[in-house]
């Protein structure tokens, strides 16, 4: 149960971080509500990783690198729960 939720928490996530992608190739999106949140929502995620890995001309890498270590992260965290119940 524990599990699952935290599993979903991170899919979640993981969808906004693409809906903020996808939602950047569109400059229209980026003055909605739903678009303001999700910048709300990864901001302080994807900023951490763009100091370390700065755009390349117009091409930011960086979401790509903060979706890999998120999923890192998952597996580290439900492999560690899974392990302690």
């Amino acid at each position: 149960m524990l599990i699952e939720l935290i599993d979903n928490l991170f899919f979640v996530y993981l969808i906004l971080i693409f809906g903020r992608i996808l939602g950047s190739w569109v400059p229209e999106l980026q003055q909605t509500q739903v678009m303001q949140f999700i910048i709300f929502c990864t901001n302080p995620y994807l900023n951490f990783f763009r100091k370390i890995i700065p755009p390349f001309g117009m091409i930011d890498f960086s979401p790509i690198i903060a979706i890999l270590c998120l999923s890192v992260i998952q597996r580290l965290v439900i492999g560690f729960i899974y392990a302690i119940s």
